[in-house]
């Protein structure tokens, strides 16, 4: 029987789903994820270290040592080490948004930051340096003022003694610290990727960086509580277990990032 070539094809191509992947649609503000992705995160990123585990060594070994190298120089070597981090993010994260989508990693997409959006990459490393700044500020400043008052109990002859203001004072110094220290590292933790892979400004990276961040509060405790265990177990042999987590490290916030902005 002769085939009509004009009729409609047989196949099931409805049911073929779409390719969800890289190209997945994109959530400007990202979603709410479930807790136990905190886990997913690692095992989606030694999945991506094993594509080539090789290559994922000799990056975080060549960035270990460009990190040395710079922090060598006293105060400025701190500050340029602020400051060019979300650049070397910003790389990295085109690195594994290429290896994802079937490509190659290459020790050149360490710097490519430098090559592509460099400009922005580097005022979140301004912005950054300024948060953590203004953290330590705050912080010094509680510190002195626990030690001014119990100064001025001392001096008043007040009845509640000083003993321990000191250690007081410091603690005290810590918490404000680590206070600010937490939303800085939520604003900048997904910026370098909003801004190499979805062209998103500086303010606008950090603004939606933070907010995703603050989301998905739960399964970054349960992130932080596997990236705990896993270190611990990374340092023990001489800590050469950290040149397979450095990589996976890596490689679970690109897989974070494509969680909760990605409809997948």
């Amino acid at each position: 029987m002769a085939t009509d070539p004009y009729a409609a094809p047989r196949a099931r191509v409805a049911d073929v789903p779409a390719a969800a992947g890289p190209d997945a649609a994109f959530i400007p503000e990202g979603r709410a994820v479930r807790a136990g992705r905190g886990w997913t995160w690692f095992t989606d990123a030694w999945a991506l270290f094993r594509e080539q585990p090789g290559t994922w060594v000799l990056v975080i070994v060549v960035f270990v040592a460009v990190s040395l190298v710079i922090g060598i120089v006293p105060v400025l070597g701190n500050l340029a080490g602020s400051l060019l981090g979300p650049i070397f993010a910003g790389g990295l994260m085109l690195g594994c948004h290429e290896l994802a989508r079937g490509g190659e990693l290459r020790l050149g997409h360490l710097f490519a930051g430098f090559r592509d959006r460099l400009g922005p990459l580097a005022l979140l490393g301004v912005a950054y340096l300024v948060m953590v700044l203004v953290a330590l500020v705050v912080a010094f400043a509680a510190a002195g003022a626990g030690l001014g008052l119990g100064w001025l109990l001392g001096m008043s002859g007040s009845d509640a003694p000083p003993t321990g203001i000191g250690t007081t004072s410091i603690l005290l110094a810590v918490l404000v610290a680590l206070a600010l220290m937490i939303p800085a590292a939520m604003a900048i933790w997904f910026a370098p990727a909003l801004v190499v892979l979805n062209d998103l400004g500086v303010g606008e990276a950090l603004k939606v960086s933070f907010l995703a961040s603050l989301k998905n509060f739960v399964p970054f405790l349960v992130y932080g509580a596997v990236f705990l265990g896993l270190a611990i177990v990374a340092s023990i042999p001489f800590m050469l277990g950290w040149l397979a987590l450095g990589p996976t490290i890596v490689a679970s916030v690109y897989g974070a990032y494509r969680d909760i902005f990605y409809d997948e």
